[in-house]
């Protein structure tokens, strides 16, 4: 792999924390706090995707980051990022990492794996998973599951037995796959590193962003609310890695940016 680009959709109008990319965090806007963590994972560029002056300002003048002024009117940050790539000039085989806007913490090797994992595996998309050892988290719909191809060894509680990339078979709110004897009894049981939670971050190439944005929304995609389906659902491969470093939780709402400015502060 020669290089990638990241590029991080910010959008001002946050409804559970508005203003969340300008939102103090230890001194700096949370959205540079985001664009430094992928140059320092090497991305060769870092942009800003963003349909806010308030967010280009801000971000005025900072090495190594740019900024792309997009639509206001964009239904994902996928349609926001497909723009960003037309204003930055990017061609088909360039490789882009989706990297959410609210994801300060977000780890140098799982961005530089998910753009590793797109070029070795040669799918339409790459992204990563983690596993699931907590029955809260099993349960939880705004944790998102998958389940991959590879027969009985994606359940094996050794990591090596995820070694590389497997594709996805499915995403979904729901807690997959279901253990139908485990759970028979108690539906609280859950055997550790069975099951695997989604991270949000993805890689593709522009080409294929292009692509994505003018697919048209699958119905699973519509029923599960998961972007990531219209893919699946239209014949495309997802390949998935297991991510190399933790990913802490990104900063969603108020008590969120709390916990970041905590956590923030006991690293220094």
């Amino acid at each position: 792999m020669t290089g990638f680009v990241v590029a991080i959709p910010a959008r001002y109008a946050s409804s559970r924390l508005p203003g969340k990319p300008l939102a103090d965090l230890g001194g700096k806007p949370l959205v540079l706090r985001v664009a430094e963590r992928a140059l320092q994972a090497g991305a060769r560029e870092a942009w800003v995707a963003t349909d806010d002056a308030r967010i280009a300002d801000a971000l005025d003048g900072v090495a190594g980051v740019k900024v792309a002024m997009t639509k206001a009117s964009h239904a994902s940050g996928s349609d926001r990022l497909a723009e960003c790539a037309d204003i930055a000039g990017w061609s088909d085989d360039e490789i882009v990492v989706n990297l959410q806007g609210d994801e300060p913490f977000a780890p140098a090797e799982g961005i530089r794996a998910v753009a590793q994992t797109l070029h070795d595996s040669g799918a339409e998309m790459a992204t990563l998973a983690a596993r699931i050892i907590d029955a809260e988290e099993f349960f939880n719909p705004n944790a998102v599951k998958l389940v991959c191809k590879g027969g009985a060894n994606n359940l094996r509680e050794d990591i090596a037995g995820f070694a590389g990339w497997r594709d996805a078979l499915y995403f979904s709110r729901a807690p997959i796959p279901w253990h139908r004897d485990a759970f028979a009894a108690d539906k609280r049981v859950l055997m550790p590193g069975q099951c695997l939670r989604h991270i949000g971050i993805y890689a593709y190439r522009t080409g294929f962003l292009r692509k994505f944005t003018q697919l048209p929304p699958g119905l699973l995609e519509q029923i599960e609310s998961l972007e990531q389906l219209r893919v699946l659902e239209a014949g495309f491969r997802i390949a998935v890695a297991l991510t190399p470093a933790e990913f802490p939780p990104g900063v969603d709402t108020p008590e969120d940016l709390q916990r970041a400015q905590a956590w923030l502060r006991q690293q220094t």
